[in-house]
């Protein structure tokens, strides 16, 4: 994997470290790790994301594990996706629910919907959530990590993800949770490096804690 800034980059922290709560942050937390391109494609982390909702992250792996091993160990194609009986899928621990949204995805996939990864490179962040959110099962919030964590793009901040909302109004010592309007605003002068910051709010939730999020804790 890539890392999605260079850890020794002098103009991302330049940007950051001028709000003087972030770059106490920074000089607790240590350089910026995040990595993208997580070597899934977007359709494959489609479907790792909709097996995961509303789950823990041991539970979410062990039904995707099953899956896989229904496709000799990797994510299903499409085809092989479609193919599979319902029940033999359902057995694995997924929800109807799922079944319905992965199947959508498999679906989009085949249409050109879900774009592979050479094709999204060639959309922007706004077009690349405007197309997936019109699938079942994935919401904004889900085509930003994807957007951060497969696609590798520098400057995603998901507003409305409680961990970074937390983040925030931790270093910035507030009462209550920011409201993602809230966020966005105060956020925008940290572009292009808001991935990275989002990454440094995910820590600062985390701060003080054994257990960190299984998508967002290196």
């Amino acid at each position: 994997m890539h890392e999605i800034v260079s850890p020794d980059d002098d103009r991302l922290y330049q940007c950051l470290g001028a709000d003087p709560d972030i770059r106490a942050l920074i000089e607790r937390i240590g350089p910026c790790r995040l990595r993208g391109e997580d070597g899934t494609t977007p359709y494959q982390s489609l479907l790792r994301a909709i097996i995961g909702q509303q789950l823990h992250g041991r539970a979410a792996q062990a039904i995707l594990g099953r899956v896989k091993a229904l496709s000799g160990g990797d994510f299903p194609t499409p085809e092989a996706l479609l193919s599979l009986p319902d029940a033999d899928l359902r057995a694995c621990g997924l929800s109807a629910a799922k079944l319905v949204a992965m199947q959508g995805v498999a679906r989009a996939r085949l249409e050109g919907l879900v774009p592979s990864a050479e094709e999204a490179t060639g959309l922007s962040d706004e077009e690349l959530i405007a197309r997936l959110v019109t699938l079942r099962g994935i919401g904004r919030w889900t085509v930003e990590m994807l957007l951060i964590f497969t696609l590798n793009r520098p400057d995603i901040m998901p507003v409305d993800d409680y961990g970074v909302r937390a983040g925030w109004r931790r270093i910035k010592n507030l009462d209550e949770l920011p409201k993602p309007k809230v966020l966005k605003e105060a956020t925008i002068a940290f572009s292009p490096y808001r991935s990275a910051l989002a990454w440094y709010l995910w820590r600062a939730s985390e701060e003080g804690k054994s257990v960190q999020n299984p998508l967002t804790g290196i």
